[in-house]
């Protein structure tokens, strides 16, 4: 057997699943759009999605893998550039072009796993180690060709629990939207009867949808090059979770009765324009306050002098005109950058600082979608030593209502957030009654921070 990163995971056999047989063209290749290219050199999303099932591996591989792969298979006649890669276009091609390429040959990673981890406590909300996490998230292959491998697939057995399914996607290839789509549409196919997914249209690759009359594609990638020239982004103030002894992640739940007591209190402290109240902003507004609270104490003089920030990625898919078609596949995501004061922040009511701060970045937007995105990510990695708060995930994607025929999962997991420090996800929460999961990957420290503030600062909006 060969072993993952953790000895309590190993890997028992591997597969590789492609499209049937003449479902897709011998080859073929898709352009980048400029909302794409953004993210050529950043790594994958990756995603756990956990379901109660107590079998042994040899009858979950028996019974369930062939089942598992056959509608992969024909799931990736609609997804079929999943299948492929990215890659620099030939020399005929225009200078500085990448594209989607991909052959009737190509196939997706498929590993079959088995984990003598602790299922009940892995899949619970409390502290656990984020590396043994980890060992179940399926790596992409490693390519030096200078192209970019797009999706593998890990399926990990907890024998006689549950199982779990990885899947790691390049963000190249799409933002969580359309990740979900995917998963939604194998998921749906997987079934005893196999169903049609409530709500998903087919995919649509084509990026001529989305025009460039200010050649964002160049401009972008020209300053996504610039930026690697100089080397590596400076260092954070805090180091990433993966370099930490003991990183941990964890979940935190806002219930629905929370949420609207949170926005009951800032809408009464508000005495100006009306509040941008969404569940979304309290969440965001409330994990950033608990957020900078369980990093280490600062004195005031340099509170007094600094900004914090906040980056989320807004669905450009409505706001553009035209509107891009809801089974557009691909990426359509612009960062939304929230700044306040760090010191209003750590006084009591800085909950409602940051929300007004949300409310007001959000607002900003009704300006043009596109505003200042020549310069967005020079702006992003200028504020990587300030160690702003950025969010992965929505509770819009509802990422429990995925159903392979075993009901819905036990935990979803969105792992990639640990290569960033200060990322923390959002969900929707599992039980359906309109709260919100919050993931978060810290230090061992600052969690225990964290856990307090989540805990005991409720009532200090």
């Amino acid at each position: 057997m060969a072993s993952n990163s953790s000895t309590k995971t190993k890997i028992i056999d591997q597969f590789h699943v492609s499209q049937p047989p003449g479902s897709v063209p011998d080859s073929s290749s898709i352009q980048l759009s400029f909302f794409d290219v953004a993210w050529l050199f950043t790594g994958p999303v990756e995603r756990l999605f956990f379901f109660s099932l107590p079998i042994s591996t040899v009858d979950f591989k028996s019974t369930h893998i062939p089942a598992l792969q056959s509608s992969l298979s024909e799931t990736l006649q609609q997804f079929y550039p999943l299948a492929g890669l990215v890659r620099p276009c030939p020399e005929t091609s225009p200078d500085n072009q990448f594209e989607f390429y991909f052959c009737a040959n190509n196939t997706i990673p498929f590993s079959l796993a088995e984990s003598s981890s602790n299922f009940d406590k892995i899949t619970g909300n409390e502290m656990k180690d984020f590396t043994e996490l980890y060992s179940l998230v399926p790596q992409l292959p490693r390519a030096n060709d200078g192209t970019i491998p797009l999706t593998a697939i890990q399926v990990t057995v907890f024998p006689g629990k549950g199982i779990c399914i990885g899947v790691s996607m390049h963000h190249v290839a799409c933002d969580d939207s359309s990740f979900m789509h995917f998963v939604k549409s194998w998921a749906s196919s997987c079934q005893i009867e196999p169903v049609k997914a409530i709500g998903l249209p087919p995919p649509l690759f084509d990026r001529a949808i989305i025009s460039d009359p200010n050649h964002l594609y160049s401009k972008t990638l020209s300053e996504m090059k610039e930026i690697l020239s100089k080397g590596p982004p400076p260092a954070s103030e805090c180091p990433s979770p993966l370099n930490q002894s003991r990183p941990l992640i964890s979940t935190f739940v806002l219930t629905r009765e929370q949420i609207d007591a949170l926005k009951e209190g800032l809408i009464a402290k508000s005495d100006g324009p009306p509040l941008h109240c969404s569940s979304f902003t309290v969440a965001c507004a409330y994990a950033w306050v608990c957020l900078i609270k369980s990093q280490e104490t600062i004195t005031d003089n340099i509170i007094t002098e600094k900004s914090a920030h906040l980056l989320f990625s807004v669905d450009c898919r409505y706001r553009l005109q035209p509107p891009i078609p809801a089974g557009y596949f691909g990426n359509c995501l612009r960062p939304c950058f929230v700044e306040a004061s760090l010191q209003e922040l750590h006084l009591q009511g800085g909950v409602f600082t940051a929300a007004m701060a949300i409310g007001k970045a959000i607002k900003g937007l009704d300006e043009g979608v596109l505003q200042g995105a020549e310069g967005w990510f020079r702006k992003i990695l200028s504020l990587v030593p300030n160690r702003p708060m950025s969010v992965g995930g929505s509770p819009r994607y509802r990422v429990y209502d995925v159903d392979f025929g075993w009901g819905r999962p036990t935990k979803v997991e969105l792992l990639s957030i640990g290569h960033t420090p200060g990322t923390v996800s959002l969900a929707e929460s599992r039980d359906g009654k309109g709260g919100i999961e919050i993931g978060v990957v810290l230090p061992e420290n600052e969690m225990q921070q964290f856990e307090s503030c989540f805990s005991n600062g409720i009532l200090y909006v």
